[in-house]
């Protein structure tokens, strides 16, 4: 690429992303980069994504930040 990627951008676009695999209430399939995981991980968004799950799970702060930016950016008026 010829130009920079805005990661904080790339982050919630991830996170809106693995929202749309939520099972089980905070559940979400480990399918994106695991970079970009290790992001999330670090700001607090999922738990500890280094498991043997197929399945990482969303913190509290996760489900409302995802809500917010699911809102903010694809709610229907």
């Amino acid at each position: 690429m010829s130009f920079e990627v805005d990661a904080e951008k790339l982050d919630e676009a991830g996170l809106v992303v693995l929202s749309l695999t939520l099972h089980d209430g905070c559940l979400a399939w480990k399918n994106l980069d695991f970079d970009l995981i290790d992001r999330l991980y670090d700001k607090g968004f999922i738990e500890n994504p280094r498991n043997k799950r197929k399945s990482l799970v969303f913190t509290d702060a996760g489900l409302h930040r995802v809500e917010a930016l699911l809102r903010a950016n694809f709610a229907v008026d």
